[in-house]
């Protein structure tokens, strides 16, 4: 038996907003979309287009009141292949809320507050 990762999920209260979110700062596009007949929520999956994971957001009509995320040590993680462009995106578009210079890593925030680990790709060294 075995187990493949294949999506996370993050709650969002403004759907749009995530996505252009994640489009600009990780380059994620749109994979599939799925919408309730009542329209009571709409799923839409996001991918990278070089692996099979998927960041799914979930958006529900009726929820108005911000996700409480508790300490917020649940995240995702991306890898780049170049950390000082993705570091000076991420500070000109304002979502850097953590820096680790001594691990080599920061963390980037999204519209509702979840956490994203940016690593560099130790691979090449």
């Amino acid at each position: 038996m075995t187990f493949q990762c294949v999506h996370n999920n993050f709650n969002v209260l403004n759907l749009e907003k995530s996505i252009a979110f994640y489009k600009e700062a990780l380059g994620l596009q749109v994979v599939r979309e799925k919408e309730a007949a009542d329209g009571s929520f709409k799923l839409v999956f996001l991918g990278d287009g070089t692996s099979q994971h998927q960041v799914e957001l979930t958006w529900l009509r009726d929820r108005t009141q911000p996700y409480d995320l508790g300490d917020n040590e649940i995240h995702l993680a991306y890898m780049t292949d170049d950390m000082d462009a993705a570091f000076a995106k991420h500070k000109e578009m304002g979502c850097v809320c953590f820096e680790n210079p001594s691990m080599g890593i920061y963390f980037i925030e999204d519209p509702d507050g979840y956490w994203i680990e940016i690593v560099p790709d130790r691979s090449k060294k």
